[in-house]
């Protein structure tokens, strides 16, 4: 056989291969949580009172070239997974007339993990948002039930078929369970408690379904966000820089967090549980913030010329007082409470092909391959 021969047919392995498409690890990605992963479930009426514009421009600005009712100036984390696994972007929960073959996400802005009522019964109901993680079990569950899958137990067939090709996304919850109740008498050792027992019993509720494959998101450094600097003493500040008590509550919040998602491991070993580390993913961020091409840490892009942070939260970004900066990306806080696309992207990564998933991300899609 000559060289030309032998390279010709190299080169015609090496392409047909090269085409045969790469198998999808999922199919489907059902996702839950509040405003960081909500894609469009809340409009302007029922979100989080002081961002009521997140239907109207800049929202959206960067990505979408209009709003899309995400709390950011383009896509999500969970926008950057779907991306990743070549799935659509997911529709919102409350969009009927969305295609739904790959997934839906039922993200709340402003949900909290801890049921309504107890705010009710605690008079912190003002301006706060009634959907919980328990709002959202419920429509997932409804969907089930659609799906006559009752349990493993039960309807192992059925239930299978709705999980084994899908990812289990759960998006931030909790961060708001201690904003409504902050400055009352309910101490921040019951939200501690509360939160992370609903969303224990979450998971475990999932995981009797038949969930498989599952990422966690712990809660951000809560600290750095604007609307947290601008309320907390300077005296309060951390080795980032940021709110040290607020950053310290969600540090000890996600420690508890992973002891119970460990547990969850021993509980049900054929299932794969991530955790997704958004506080020191966070925190890499802060640090690295130059090399990542953020030159504001704590000023928001889009706010009201309020000092020091631009930020005033009587006039939120969409305000007719309020303007946005020319170039998001050198930004971490987008209004204030929530971020610009380029922090979600760099997050995103960190827990896709980073050090801040546990285990890492990789292995959960190695495990999709192997037990199919």
């Amino acid at each position: 056989m000559t060289s030309f021969t032998t390279f010709a047919i190299t080169i015609l392995l090496f392409t047909t291969i090269s085409a045969i498409p790469t198998p999808q690890p999922f199919k489907k990605i059902y996702a839950f949580g509040d405003s960081y992963t909500d894609t469009g479930n809340t409009a302007s009426a029922s979100g989080p009172n002081a961002f009521t514009y997140v239907s109207n421009l800049p929202y959206g600005r960067t990505f979408f070239h209009h709003p899309t009712n995400r709390y950011s100036d383009g896509r999500l984390v969970i926008d950057f997974v779907t991306e990743s696994l070549s799935l659509p972007y997911l529709p919102p929960y409350h969009n009927t007339k969305a295609d739904t073959s790959h997934g839906v996400n039922y993200a709340v802005a402003g949900s909290t993990a801890i049921p309504y009522s107890f705010f009710v019964k605690n008079n912190l109901t003002l301006d706060i948002q009634s959907q919980s993680l328990q709002s959202q079990l419920g429509w997932f569950n409804n969907f089930l039930n659609w799906q006559n899958c009752k349990s493993m137990k039960t309807t192992p067939k059925e239930c299978k078929a709705v999980f084994d090709d899908a990812l289990i996304w759960v998006g931030e919850i909790g961060a708001n369970d201690y904003a409504y109740t902050l400055g009352s008498s309910v101490q921040s050792k019951t939200i501690q408690n509360l939160s992370i027992r609903n969303v224990h019993g979450f998971l475990e509720a999932l995981l009797n379904k038949g969930a498989k494959y599952m990422v966690v998101e712990g809660l951000p450094a809560t600290g750095c966000l604007t609307l947290s600097m601008s309320l907390a003493s300077e005296a309060d500040r951390d080795d980032m820089g940021c709110v040290g008590s607020l950053n310290k509550q969600s540090y000890d919040h996600n420690t508890i967090l992973q002891t119970k998602i460990r547990d969850l491991r021993q509980k049900y070993p054929g299932a794969v549980i991530i955790y997704a580390d958004y506080w020191n993913a966070y925190r890499s961020v802060i640090k690295n913030a130059p090399k990542l091409g953020f030159k504001e840490l704590y000023k928001v892009c889009c706010g009201s010329n309020g000092a020091p942070y631009n930020f005033d939260v009587l006039a939120t970004c969409g305000a007719q007082s309020s303007s946005s900066c020319n170039d998001p990306s050198q930004y971490i806080n987008w209004d204030g409470v929530h971020l610009t696309e380029a922090m979600y992207k760099v997050v995103s990564e960190s827990f896709l092909k980073g050090a801040y998933t546990h285990p890492p991300f990789g292995s959960l899609l190695s495990s999709k391959t192997y037990l199919g």
